[in-house]
Order: structure tokens, then C-alpha cells, then sequence
């Protein structure tokens, strides 16, 4: 068996285990770059999932931390599909991707890994990305560094 090292996810690990949400730190932190935070408004915030399915993976979430969907005040609804628009505009420009995965995770059974935060994930796909790694070797190849991909989004995002 080839083992690929990933030394930066024990991060993720460590974090399993604190009860910390990550989204209301990195709304917390006045520093975008250090979560790579996208965009902020004063009721969304779009930030890149630092454990993507693909490159330019961003999760947008209501700045309030709630997890129910229809908890959602108007305001927040506009401010999250505004920024769901921005992002996906900005990926179109900086990767320019086939499609997307728009998705939510509602429940623990439902897939969702931070139940208590809700979030709407982008996941930026193209023709053929998916091949024989995840499905053999549970592993998958990010063919871009994070903090580039972070800089090319925020350099084509229209804020």
C-alpha cells in the first residue's frame, strides 16, 4: 500500500474533538486572509472549505449561528444568495469550471459535520474530475495549493 502524507489535516482531527464552530471563528477574527474568508457581510460569510472535495470548495453561511434552515431571516437569505452568485462568479473567472454542487447537509444523518452552523457548500466541478483515487485509494489528488487557490478567487471576486 503507497501511503500519501497529509500532515496539515491532524489539524482537522484536533478540531473533531474541540467544541469550537469554525465558521463563528473565522467571523470572529478580523484577519479575511488567516480562515480564508471570501467575503463578509454583516449577515453571510463565504470562506473556503480548508478540507475541499475540489479546489475552490467555499462553504456560505448565515453569520448568526443557527442550524436551521428555516431560522433564516430574510436579510440573511439575500446576503447568503448574493454571496453564493459572487463566489460562483469568481470561480467561473479564476477556474473556470463545467458546473457546480450546490448542497446542504442538514443533520447528522444527512452528512453534516457541523451540525450546528449552517452552511451551503459550492463545490466547482469539470468533466472527468473524479477517476480511480477516491474510489480505490480513499485519496484525493488537490491539484492546487490552498492559500493559490484563495488568491485567485479573491482576485477575480467582484465584492
Amino acid at each position: 500500500m503507497e501511503i500519501l502524507w497529509a500532515p496539515w489535516r491532524v489539524k482537522y482531527i484536533k478540531k473533531i474533538k474541540n467544541k469550537t464552530c469554525f465558521l463563528c471563528e473565522a467571523i470572529k477574527e478580523k484577519t479575511k486572509r488567516k480562515n480564508f474568508v471570501l467575503i463578509k457581510t454583516k449577515k453571510a460569510i463565504s470562506i473556503l472549505n480548508i478540507y475541499p472535495y475540489n479546489n475552490g470548495h467555499t462553504l456560505v453561511a448565515p453569520c448568526r449561528h443557527i442550524g436551521s434552515l428555516e431560522k433564516l431571516t430574510s436579510q440573511e437569505i439575500e446576503e447568503i444568495f448574493s454571496q453564493i452568485n459572487k463566489v460562483i462568479s469568481a470561480l467561473k473567472k479564476a477556474f473556470k469550471p463545467s458546473g457546480f454542487n450546490l448542497g446542504l447537509n442538514i443533520g447528522k444523518p444527512a452528512g453534516a459535520g457541523l451540525i450546528s452552523h449552517l452552511h451551503i457548500h459550492i463545490v466547482p466541478r469539470w468533466e472527468g474530475d473524479t477517476n480511480f483515487m477516491p474510489l480505490l485509494n480513499s485519496t484525493k489528488v488537490m491539484p492546487q495549493a490552498l492559500e493559490e487557490t484563495y488568491k485567485e478567487i479573491k482576485k477575480n471576486l467582484c465584492e
